[in-house]
Formats: structure tokens, sequence, C-alpha cells
């Protein structure tokens, strides 16, 4: 298939705004909530970000970005031990690496597989008695890039899941991911916030949960304020992201909108940018915002559009 040029601009824009939306809650991370009338700015982050620079959010989809934009398919078990050990080598010196994610990458030294990596995440969800982290869904933005040909959803949702599993093994993980993923998908398709409309992937048993999680954070009035409390949890952080989307005017507002939200952050508005950018396009976002942004491995916002474009230029022909 090829791409419109506003479907092209939208593509761009889920991984552009995820990255905006990272670097700009960096600062705020594990602050209060903030009023509608505080302005947001960047700033140093609380790990140590500079002015501008992404942190983990951004850096660990880095590897997915590139997998596609190589022509890779995620649904390889091959690639998806590739990005495994990337990520395994910018933990190395990373400035913050979620406990999570640090324990399952920690535990994988020497050769790695898919399988490896996923029994890892599995043995430590049940050593722990949970694994709902929102690190999985903060890294999702580019999956839906290598996904955008018709009759792809289930190639898309089973690549979120497994990328999820990669770390994070419980259910709410991926369900996040599938569902954020394939609206990110059709959001680029048809410049259209449709969640709701996913809810067929996720599995029927769980369905309904999830119905219940999403209607709640559409609601009229919902902020990312009403969800910032346990936002580490990847539920939380879906609504509290979804939120800022659906009451915002403007790819910028739905940022700020999630930055305002507290706790977490950089990774509530990185998950928010993915989609909002998604909805909004790469174009929504000015230049004051966007040339700032720069991070691990030495890349800024130039390199993050190539890289979408050879995303979807190398996976949709």
């Amino acid at each position: 298939m090829t791409l419109t040029p506003p479907q092209l601009d939208r593509a761009r824009g889920s991984v552009l705004a995820s990255a905006v939306g990272d670097a700009l809650g960096s600062q705020y991370e594990f602050g209060p909530p903030l009023s509608d009338a505080t302005p947001v700015s960047y700033g140093v982050g609380v790990f140590g970000h500079a002015v501008g620079e992404w942190t983990d959010d951004t850096s660990m989809a880095i590897p997915i970005l590139q997998a596609l934009a190589v022509g890779e398919s995620l649904n390889d078990a091959r690639v998806l031990a590739q990005i495994v050990v990337a990520w395994r080598e910018w933990a190395r010196d990373a400035k913050d690496v979620g406990a999570q994610t640090r324990t399952v990458l920690s535990a994988l030294e020497g050769d790695v597989t898919e399988d490896r990596a996923r029994g890892t995440a599995r043995d430590v969800h049940l050593r722990a008695g949970r694994s709902g982290g929102n690190g999985a869904l903060m890294r999702t933005g580019p999956v839906a890039l290598g996904y955008l040909a018709d009759g792809q959803e289930r190639d898309l949702a089973d690549a979120a899941t497994r990328i999820a599993q990669l770390t994070h093994w419980e259910d709410d993980n991926a369900d996040a991911c599938v569902l954020w993923c394939l609206s990110i998908r059709h959001a680029i398709l048809t410049g259209e916030l449709d969640v709701l409309g996913q809810l067929d992937a996720i599995p029927n048993e769980r369905r309904d949960r999830w119905r219940g999680f999403t209607e709640e954070a559409l609601a009229p009035g919902a902020h990312p304020r009403d969800f910032s409390e346990q936002n580490g949890w990847v539920v939380r952080a879906f609504q509290g992201a979804l939120s800022a989307i659906a009451g915002a005017t403007s790819a910028v507002d739905a940022l700020e909108r999630a930055v305002r939200g507290g706790n977490d952050t950089d990774t509530v508005a990185a998950i928010a940018g993915s989609l909002a950018g998604a909805v909004y396009g790469a174009n929504a976002l000015p230049p004051a915002l966007v040339d700032p942004v720069y991070g691990w491995p030495r890349l800024h916002a130039a390199d993050l559009i190539a890289l979408s474009d050879s995303a979807v230029l190398k996976r949709s022909t």
C-alpha cells in the first residue's frame, strides 16, 4: 500500500509526538498534578536527562523502530531477540531503567532468544505475583508502523503481545499494548480516535473489563489527574494517556494534559503522544517543541522522521 501525505504525516507523528511528550514530562516525573494554568516546558529531568532529552520510554522504542526501518518483521523470534539485546546494551549505562525491565534484562547475559526473554519475564512475574508496570506500553508507539496494510490487524496484535511479554508478562500489559497499537494504526489510516472499536482484539473473558477502563477514560471531563494515583500501573497509565487525548483540542494540548496529570509524567505523556501524534500528525507539533528533542542513541527529531518513513516504506510494500 501507499500512504497518502496526511497518513504519512500521522505515521511520523506517532513516533515524534511520543518522543516530545517523553522529553516534556521528564522534569515533572514523580511530581504532583498541575493545574490547567501551570505552564509546561522542557527542563532537566529527575534522573538527569538534559533539556529536550528523551528518557527510557523513547530509548526502548528506538530498537523496535530501527528493526521496522530495515524491513524486519516483529513477528520474527530472531528480530525480537535482537531487540532485547539492544535493550540490554542500552541499559548498561542508561540514566534510568524501570525496575521490572532492569530485573529481566539483568538476568539475560549471554545468548538471548525470544523464548528465553519471555520465560525470564514470566518467572519474574511468578516470583513477584505481578508485573503490571507501564514499561511495555510506553515503548509501543512504533509497532503499528509495520502493520498498516489491509488485513494486518492480527499480526499487529501478535507482535504487540510478544513485545510486551519480553519484559512484562501480566495480561494487562498485553491487552493495553494490543489496544493501543490497533488504535494507533486506526488513527494513522483514518485520523480518528477510536479505542473502543479495537476491543474485539482482546480475549472475550477480559473484554468487558477493558471496556470499563476505556469508557472511564473517555467520560466527559475526564483528565489525567483523575488517574495519576498508581499511574505506574499500565491500566492507569493507559487511562491517563487516553483521557489526555480525548479531552484535548490539539496534539500539544494532549501532551500538556498528560504532563499535568502528575506522577509518572514522562511515561504517560510518551504513551499519549504516540496516539495523539497518530491522530493529529507530526505537522501539528511546533518547531519549538520538535527542534530540541534528542536522545539515545544520538538521534534527533529528523532521525525519528527518517526512520518512521523508512519503516512505512519497507513494511508496506
